[in-house]
């Protein structure tokens, strides 16, 4: 059942309103333990506030890391670095500590982590390749403050996991939720001008459909297997 319907402007980003949607499940005393979402809605800052603020697991994939050290199997990501936060001082895979630890802010206005290394280690280093592609500079390194980094690293690791695969499966429901509403009760679509009266329509639609699945559940009526197209039926 639908308990909660967020109406917001197109402009609005997706993840803007993961925190009014769990204040507003709060106030009705109807948080989740978990809350299962597309990978728009998952960041590093959201997993850590769904948890501090409300004792929520964000559950959804987080976006890749996009490095080319990320992208290739043998070559030197983040994760190879072994990171000591109290000392300030991060390790590389051939031992080799950092010179450089120090705050900065992103173009995105997040704080952020800058940490170099010294050329005299870099320079002469036989697995640089592997490293950076600078041709003289030493490796760099830009990464989110510690309870961040360390979040958004558990939930990598963790969606790579079959009970990760398991749990997110019940994500289907919600997507099929959202077809419902678009398909059958043509939400796409507004009906008003205004934010107040669209917002009006969008609860009504929920209204409707929660109406519609409570009759169903009390007559006994199955839920419909997922339908095959007809392209797709050639195939089987």
């Amino acid at each position: 059942l639908i308990v909660n319907v967020e109406t917001t402007v197109a402009t609005d980003q997706d993840i803007e309103v993961v925190d009014p949607i769990h204040h507003k499940l709060q106030q009705q005393a109807l948080l989740p333990d978990d809350h299962l979402l597309d990978s728009g809605y998952v960041s590093a800052a959201k997993l850590v506030d769904s948890s501090t603020q409300y004792g929520i697991q964000l559950v959804g994939p987080t976006r890749p890391d996009v490095s080319w050290q990320a992208q290739q199997p043998d070559a030197y990501d983040v994760t190879r670095f072994t990171i000591d936060w109290q000392a300030q001082q991060v390790t590389c895979p051939q031992g080799k500590t950092s010179s450089y630890w120090q705050s900065h802010m992103s173009i995105r206005h997040t704080p952020v982590l800058k940490i170099n290394f010294r050329n005299k280690d870099c320079g002469p280093c036989p697995t640089r390749a592997l490293c950076t592609r600078s041709k003289s500079g030493p490796r760099t390194l830009t990464i989110i403050h510690r309870d961040h980094f360390e979040a958004l690293q558990t939930a990598r690791a963790h969606q790579q996991t079959d009970e990760f695969r398991q749990q997110y499966a019940k994500r289907a429901g919600v997507e099929g939720t959202i077809g419902q509403a678009v398909n059958a009760y043509e939400m796409r679509q507004s009906r008003y001008r205004g934010l107040a009266k669209t917002r009006l329509q969008h609860v009504a639609t929920a209204v409707a459909i929660n109406l519609q699945r409570i009759w169903a559940w009390l007559s006994g009526i199955p839920v419909a297997k997922t339908k095959v197209s007809a392209f797709a039926a050639l195939n089987l």
